[in-house]
């Protein structure tokens, strides 16, 4: 599909490398106006799509980032009390009755907007994530279901916010807890998986310029077969590029050549003690023998 190569191509200007499935998914998310739930693991480059997304487009992102307990008053609007306190002492001195103090103190002067009403009022429509939002409680989803599906907001001292215009949204999830069927419906969705060897020696050139593509092809293929290892915490794109540069730094050009060097740096891929540990120097020597 034409938009869908176009898609791919904008995403790699923009230093993001994604497969035909998820260019496909953002043209699609553009094309029916839907929200994009991206699923994954940890560390797979779930919430840069957001950010390659907004590069793309010349657009503000704006960030919603969800945990247990999260409410309206966090996500949405509140009022600013202390200003409100100091302008009700100060007009009570001046003879105002209660009604004109309420009118005043409840007006655009005192809201605080926070990101998703920022995000529908917009002049210009936005990438809003919603990061992790199954870190967030069942009741929180709905209220953000209910959202997603008008674009508007009621506030009850100013009465209901219409859309400016419409967010592009993105929303991620770890899987930590189920979500809702309704969420579900109302969003397109996409599995992202850790990258191939393929794709990940193309994100170290994207991301990493001095690198030589022998290095990049090896270093993907290490981490590719790290990752098959039993972990505890498998490691993800970010730590891919955290030891690529740090290899580099170090001036290793080979990783066949300096195994010792090679299994001391695992620290950026490993961040557990129970994973260096169980990645003994035998085992980093056995994955680099399948190093091409």
């Amino acid at each position: 599909m034409r938009d869908r190569d176009q898609m791919a191509k904008q995403l790699g200007e923009v230093g993001y490398v994604a497969d035909g499935a998820l260019a496909l998914a953002l043209s699609l998310m553009d094309f029916l106006k839907r929200p994009l739930l991206i699923e994954g693991e940890a560390g797979v480059g779930k919430t840069e799509v957001a950010y390659a997304l907004a590069a793309i487009h010349g657009s503000r992102l704006i960030r919603l980032q969800c945990y247990e307990g999260l409410d309206a008053s966090s996500a949405i609007y509140e009022w600013n009390y202390q200003r409100q306190l100091l302008s009700i002492k100060a007009r009570e001195q001046s003879g105002e009755t209660s009604e004109q103090i309420e009118k005043s103190i409840f007006s655009e002067d005192y809201l605080l907007e926070r990101p998703l009403l920022a995000a529908i009022r917009a002049a210009e429509p936005v990438v809003l994530l919603i990061d992790e939002i199954d870190r967030a409680d069942e009741e929180f989803e709905a209220f953000l279901l209910e959202i997603l599906s008008t674009y508007r907001i009621s506030i009850p001292e100013l009465g209901t916010v219409e859309a400016r215009s419409i967010p592009r949204v993105v929303l991620t999830s770890n899987g930590t807890r189920e979500l809702s069927d309704a969420l579900r419906r109302r969003c397109l969705f996409h599995y992202l998986d850790y990258p191939d060897e393929a794709r990940e020696t193309r994100i170290l050139l994207a991301r990493i310029p001095d690198i030589d593509v022998r290095l990049a092809q090896q270093i993907a293929q290490f981490v590719g077969r790290i990752r098959r290892e039993e972990l505890r915490k498998v490691p993800g794109v970010a730590e891919t590029l955290d030891w690529a540069a740090a290899l580099l730094g170090l001036g290793i050009a080979d990783l066949k050549a300096e195994p010792e060097t090679v299994h001391e740096t695992l620290i950026c891929l490993l961040k557990t003690q129970e994973d260096r540990a169980n990645m003994a120097p035998e085992v980093t020597a056995r994955l680099l023998g399948k190093v091409a």
